[in-house]
């Protein structure tokens, strides 16, 4: 009797839970539209007549925080004339509905009060413009990971929440790591405590980028942390990328969590080529100290992808003659796979080169041209997207799975191999190195012909035309091998 009468309920209760969030044709789940209105942007608002604060004002009682926070990534996170270029090319592509995806995670207070009207800054507020503001982070009470269609973080599944009001009147809240001390926020704000600001749940939101429909993984940096050693070590977003370089290396060396004390605003990342851009922009209108702050971050980024990988070459014997150069790369220093974000457009890849006893290249491999062209032949570190029709695809709005993954996991290794063949005998030296840019040069050159009108590149930056983009050496080494 009870098989008799609770599975036909269980089986109804199932189908009225489950049929409004599935996509009939496809079998993928929805998003449930009242939970997440600003859908594809899984945002939530606790909406009231809490006003969002300018970082400017921020800054007036915190300069320091303020000043590592000028010309992050955060902070140009919306202004950004690559993003901008693929901003103005989704929209035209699939509509501004769909590029609220990417606007809830660029410039979250924008987007979720309707400011953002599609590409470009013409007629934007301060807000608006400062992208992944203070207030942004510290407006942060909580997250809907479990929400989402498949149960994990995706596109910006945060809940924001400026303030409060009630029969007292607004109350602006800011959410802190740390337990805030008498006084914090000086009758401005409220402070609370939140743990959540210690943890990689906080940044996993924007960090994991999924299809707007299929909700398939575009970027999954939150889940290869997830998955690592970094994880299981307690060693967060917040310990590597909130910190000076040495204290980085610390806490990837030992898993040790950085003091209070060694927690930065400088959200420094590989992003190495907006940094070189906003120093562009800065010492175009003749602003040296903000020249200096973006050259600092440029140089912070720098540092951290030369300290991230490392290369280790093995001869390989056969019949007692070489057959084989193993190339080792390792991933000793990314809590995330390197590369990693949009890893179908990031290119990290390897370049080497054989000479014999006179200096005569035997062969080589991943050179670029004084165009920015790698040679065919290389062996890249990355993904290659593919769209429904499961053909290669790199437009986010397309992607819907990856033909290839291949990357290099925290505290993991990928081996190449070069066949070579040389003169007994002779002496060989072997050259080698990890390369590493923000896009393909072609890629770069089409989302920055794409930028909206009110984006001058000459005006702004002062670039008349597409640059080469610049390349960062992650890693060199130079063997001698005997054959």
């Amino acid at each position: 009797m009870v098989k008799k009468t609770l599975f036909p309920l269980l089986a109804a209760w199932t189908l009225s839970f489950a049929s409004p969030l599935v996509a009939a044709d496809k079998n993928i789940p929805e998003v449930d539209k009242e939970l997440f209105p600003y859908a594809p942007s899984l945002i939530k608002w606790d909406k009231s007549e809490a006003e969002f604060t300018e970082p400017q004002t921020c800054g007036e009682c915190h300069p320091d925080q303020y000043e590592e926070w000028t010309n992050s990534v955060h902070a140009l996170a919306f202004q950004d004339p690559v993003y901008q270029g693929e901003l103005n090319a989704a929209i035209k592509a699939v509509g501004h509905d769909i590029a609220r995806q990417c606007e809830g995670c660029h410039t979250p207070a924008a987007m979720v009060q309707g400011e953002i009207k599609g590409a470009g800054l013409k007629g934007l507020s301060p807000l608006a413009k400062a992208g992944v503001s203070c207030d942004v982070c510290h407006s942060i009470s909580g997250h809907q990971h479990w929400q989402t269609p498949y149960h994990q973080p995706e596109n910006g599944s945060f809940i924001l929440s400026p303030g409060r009001t009630d029969e007292k009147g607004t109350t602006l809240t800011k959410y802190t790591p740390f337990s805030p001390a008498e006084g914090c926020g000086e009758g401005f704000h409220e402070c609370v405590e939140s743990p959540l600001h210690l943890s990689s749940e906080l940044c996993a939101g924007c960090h994991q980028v999924f299809h707007y429909e299929t909700h398939t993984p575009l970027e999954a940096t939150y889940m290869e942390w997830k998955n690592g050693p970094y994880a299981v070590n307690n060693i967060h977003c917040q310990d590597c990328h909130m910190v000076e370089i040495d204290t980085f290396k610390r806490s990837a060396d030992d898993f040790s969590r950085p003091q209070r004390d060694e927690y930065h605003h400088y959200f420094n990342g590989a992003n190495f080529l907006l940094y070189y851009l906003a120093e562009a922009a800065a010492n175009k209108i003749g602003d040296a100290e903000l020249a200096a702050n973006a050259h600092k971050k440029f140089e912070m980024a720098v540092a951290r992808l030369q300290a991230a990988a490392e290369l280790e070459v093995t001869p390989i014997y056969r019949q007692d003659k070489l057959a084989e150069i193993k190339v080792r790369v390792k991933n000793i220093r990314a809590g995330h796979n390197l590369p990693t974000s949009l890893t179908n457009v990031r290119q990290m890849w390897l370049e080497v080169t054989a000479r014999d006893a006179e200096g005569k290249i035997l062969m080589t491999s991943g050179t670029v041209d004084a165009k920015g062209t790698i040679a065919k032949d290389v062996r890249m570190f990355n993904s290659e997207g593919q769209h429904e029709g499961l053909h290669f695809a790199i437009d986010p709005w397309e992607v819907q799975s990856f033909a290839k993954h291949d990357t290099i996991p925290p505290k993991g290794y990928k081996d190449v191999f070069y066949g070579l063949a040389a003169a007994k005998g002779a002496p060989i030296t072997f050259e080698a190195r990890l390369r590493y840019r923000q896009a393909d040069q072609k890629v770069a050159e089409k989302l920055l012909g794409l930028v909206p009108d009110d984006i001058h590149l000459d005006a702004v930056y002062g670039l008349k035309e597409i640059p080469i983009l610049p390349i960062i050496d992650m890693a060199t080494t130079s063997v001698t091998i005997n054959n």
